[in-house]
């Protein structure tokens, strides 16, 4: 039984997670998606796959340079944070960006490093062989 302090408090949480944070969260998806999607089209990729959720990430890293079977690092706890930062200095590099603008804007606030990329005048330059 609740006791009447928490009651409402505990209501107020569930009301806040069924409607505030699903719009919230809907708005952000949506935004990566638009940002993801302008990234993919300079870096030749059909921009639809933004819309994929997992391929998303498997283009993102294959954009990055590394091979799309990578992207089972994600699944590895500590492994998944290195290998993120390696994603964005990568990425930052195929679009001729530096690491300061890598670790900032493409790993802590991914999908804003991904607008100021898909939309700015940065372009994409495939990993040389």
């Amino acid at each position: 039984m609740d006791t009447p302090i928490t009651a409402p408090v505990d209501q107020a949480l569930a009301e806040f997670s069924s409607g505030t944070a699903s719009i919230i969260m809907f708005a952000y998806y949506v935004l990566w998606v638009v940002a993801a999607w302008k990234v993919f089209s300079k870096a030749g990729y059909p921009g639809i796959l933004a819309l994929i959720p997992i391929v998303n990430v498997i283009v993102l890293v294959k954009i990055a340079g590394y091979s799309g079977w990578l992207v089972l690092l994600y699944l590895i706890p500590i492994v998944n944070v290195v290998f993120t930062i390696l994603v964005a200095l990568r990425l930052g590099e195929r679009f001729g960006k530096g690491a300061a603008f890598s670790i900032f804007w493409l790993w802590l606030f991914q999908f804003v490093g991904c607008f100021i990329i898909g939309f700015g005048s940065a372009r994409y330059t495939p990993r040389k062989a």
